[in-house]
């Protein structure tokens, strides 16, 4: 039996604030689509503990977050953007690095659902979503790939990964059509 699970990934407000709007309704209407079907949304943000001990000096990726101060548990900005806010039923995840599994509780939750495919969407394309696509595919899940609920700040990059990048791992799919065979 094959058990689908919607991962909606870093669609936090300080995050999403710098990418086009689309991506957060596509995200949405993925989300719709989920609930409407009965498939568990998983959320996953990333946030640090105040004083970001989580962050190394060495860590380049988060560096800027923890010398400015941001993506503090608490803080209105690392709280999922209010468009796509999570509601009654949904599960929201934790974690401290780039990949939805890194610092999370969320191979325990997957084991919990029963989970064995995973819809991945959210920013970035070249961050959250390509390190978890890689580590669920390590981890035998099947994956789809929601290309126009994903972006990047680079389109090239997005372009790249969603067209040739993820093939390899995982169906590509535009957001309407995963939708109409849910």
């Amino acid at each position: 039996m094959t058990t689908t699970v919607l991962l909606a990934m870093d669609l936090q407000a300080g995050i999403v604030a710098g990418y086009d709007d689309a991506v957060v309704e596509r995200a949405g209407a993925a989300i719709a689509a989920a609930r409407a079907r009965g498939i568990p949304v998983v959320y996953v943000r990333v946030a640090f503990r105040p004083g970001h001990p989580e962050i190394a000096g060495t860590n380049r990726i988060f560096g800027a977050a923890r010398d400015a101060g941001r993506l503090v548990e608490g803080d209105p900005a690392s709280a999922i953007d209010p468009a796509v806010a999570p509601r009654d039923g949904d599960i929201v995840v934790v974690k401290r690095r780039v990949s939805a599994f890194a610092g999370s509780d969320l191979a325990v939750v997957l084991r919990g659902l029963g989970a064995t495919d995973l819809v991945l969407c959210g920013v970035s394309t070249s961050g959250v979503v390509l390190s978890t696509l890689r580590e669920a595919a390590d981890l035998d899940f099947g994956l789809t790939v929601l290309a126009d609920a994903c972006a990047d700040r680079d389109p090239e990059v997005h372009r790249v990964l969603t067209g040739k990048v993820f093939r390899s791992q995982a169906e590509v799919l535009d957001v309407a059509v995963w939708a109409a065979r849910a």
